[in-house]
């Protein structure tokens, strides 16, 4: 937020967002064409007026007024059309721009890898896509036309003033620089006042974001009156700012009008010398008072679009970095052409999996930096076997994991799927043969059988139903009005998270992936459901490379290989039986949980 206060305009960021607005040109061309054309209408009017007044008001005649009806028939009518022209191009610009810029950052999101979702909020990346990208929508619609006709007009005036009267044409000039200056001084203030006011209210936003999030915490903690305070705190922040930048413009906005007034008297008292010394027709005179007091004002408007430009600067540059992000974890060009990538891929040069996992010499530490995570290790996982990962919360389990999906890259070594490096074949296809069930389950907006579908879009409704009774998620389905169209609401917020989490297992036993990762499944349900799910992995298992995290070791006893992690290094591997005859980390752990089992 600092740096948004401080920032000041450049091109640069608009010229990194070129290649997804570039697609509308001829949309920008109209709008500007049109708004352009409309300056040269709006300057020229007064010209005319001059004319009429001097040939006909002067001379108390009509004859020849016909021409400069039709004449002034035609700016009207041109006029109209380019104000219809400019006004449906810019609202398409803001549309269809809005639409690309969301488009463009959605899809580079499904593009980077795990690590920008480590260190990034979901609200920062939801605050880019959606505010951010309406807000530069709007300027590229409607303000950046704006200053173009804004410059035309003021270029047009002075060029039209000069031609008709340059002696006349300098009084107005000569009070230019002391309009600028206060404009500079002014918007200056403006520009930081405008984003203090922009920051409290996000503050504000936050607060009624964590006071509804919070609602049940804060009553069972009896928070309301420490809130309500540290609201009315920010609140009246936030009415301060606002009240700064309100009486700012309110010396700003006068002394601007009072530059237009000076301008429109000198004009006057000038021009009516002129007028009475013969040098000076009185229809130009009113053509330089109407200029005058229309100048005046224009200068204050483009200043006003000029800040509004300035101050949406951080909300361009955070867009087009989202754009422009890069994935850490990247398929080669040469993987690319024959394997496709994730939009496009080529299934027809996929070759099937076995499940063979291999670590050969793997190190691995987090871009962050720290310690390596792993260090010169090795691993061989035949096909079919099954891996249990276990150590304190916080110790590291996922890394391996995290590896195997090629979630993250080895930092030295490779890891090998049936004998070939995983960089050797796409990540699409890597994810394809894997089955993942988190912790915390994640149900997308639809029907208990379309988050089931995920899995395998491809699947018959009997294919889903049937994947629903390996895993005991139709007894789910059984007890609901509508079965497996029950809507599950945002985020399955309308099921438990026992029930979210067997449809989850459903959605990757759908899959029928070949390599199968259990991320402490069970933990966050009843022993009922444990039991149901423990039940269904015991046969899915069967075939398939599994690897297991789990904090209840009392689940993964059979498993082929124990791994212990502890400050995220492998500390002891080998058999339940193996690690309990050695008494080192696992005995501890082990035995401490059973004895906990035996207190409860």
């Amino acid at each position: 937020m600092t740096e948004e206060r401080k920032a000041s305009f450049s091109l640069k960021p608009w010229k990194r967002l070129w290649p997804v607005l570039r697609r509308h040109k001829l949309l920008f061309a109209a709008a500007i064409g049109s708004n352009l054309i409309l300056a040269m209408t709006d300057f020229y009017i007064p010209l005319l007026q001059a004319e009429v007044v001097d040939a006909f008001i002067l001379a108390g005649t009509l004859e020849g007024m016909g021409l400069y009806i039709l004449r002034y028939l035609l700016i009207i009518a041109t006029e109209l059309t380019m104000l219809r022209i400019y006004f449906a191009s810019c609202m398409r610009i803001e549309m269809i721009c809005g639409r690309d810029l969301k488009e463009a950052c959605f899809v580079n999101l499904q593009r980077l890898s795990l690590n920008y979702y480590n260190v990034t909020s979901a609200g920062h990346s939801l605050s880019r896509v959606m505010s951010d990208t309406d807000r530069i929508a709007n300027e590229c619609a409607w303000i950046f036309p704006d200053i173009l006709w804004g410059f035309a007009y003021i270029l047009g005036v002075f060029v039209a003033m000069a031609r008709m009267s340059l002696s006349l044409a300098m009084t107005l000039i000569l009070l230019a620089p002391l309009v600028t200056l206060l404009t500079i001084y002014f918007q200056r203030k403006l520009i930081g006042l405008n984003r203090e006011v922009r920051a409290q209210h996000s503050k504000i936003t936050a607060g009624y974001n964590e006071g509804i999030m919070g609602a049940k915490t804060s009553k069972t903690m009896a928070l309301e009156d420490r809130l309500s305070a540290e609201f009315e705190t920010i609140t009246a922040n936030a009415a301060r700012a606002g009240i700064l930048h309100g009486r700012m413009r309110a010396i700003y906005v006068p002394l601007i009008v009072c530059c237009g007034a000076l301008a429109a008297s000198a004009t006057l008292y000038r021009g009516g010398r002129m007028v009475l010394g013969g040098t000076l027709s009185i229809g130009v005179l009113s053509a330089f008072t109407t200029y005058a007091l229309s100048l005046f004002q224009t200068f204050r408007q483009q200043a006003n679009r000029i800040s509004m430009m300035i101050s949406q600067q951080a909300c361009v540059e955070r867009v087009a970095d989202l754009i422009a992000e890069t994935p850490t974890v990247r398929d080669s060009e040469q993987v690319e052409a024959v394997y496709g990538d994730c939009f496009e891929p080529k299934t027809e040069n996929w070759e099937p999996m076995r499940g063979d996992v291999t670590f050969e010499d793997v190190s691995f530490h987090y871009i962050e930096g720290g310690e390596e995570v792993l260090s010169h290790f090795n691993l061989h996982v035949p096909a079919g076997a099954t891996v249990a990962i276990v150590g304190e919360t916080g110790a590291g389990k996922s890394t391996l994991v995290n590896l195997v999906c090629r979630f993250f890259e080895p930092t030295g070594g490779s890891v090998l799927i049936d004998g070939r490096d995983v960089r050797e074949r796409s990540q699409l296809w890597l994810h394809s043969h894997i089955g993942y069930v988190l912790q915390e389950p994640h149900l997308f907006s639809g029907t208990i059988r379309e988050n089931i579908r995920y899995g395998r879009p491809q699947a018959t409704d009997a294919e889903v139903e049937e994947a629903a009774r390996a895993v005991s998620a139709d007894r789910i389905a059984a007890k609901l009005p509508d079965g497996y169209e029950t809507d599950v609401g945002e985020c399955g917020d309308k099921l438990s998270t026992g029930e979210k989490q067997l449809i989850s297992f459903a959605r990757a036993v759908i899959a029928q992936p070949k390599i199968f990762v259990l991320d402490e499944a069970t933990s966050s349900v009843d022993t009922q459901t444990e039991q149901m799910i423990q039940q269904a992995t015991q046969t899915l298992m069967r075939g398939t490379t599994s690897f297991v995290i789990a904090h209840r070791l009392s689940t993964i006893r059979q498993a082929d290989v124990i791994l212990v992690i502890d400050h995220g290094k492998i500390v002891e591997q080998g058999t339940h039986e193996e690690l309990l005859a050695q008494r080192g980390a696992y005995y501890e752990l082990y035995t401490t949980q059973l004895s906990a089992q035996e207190r409860g």
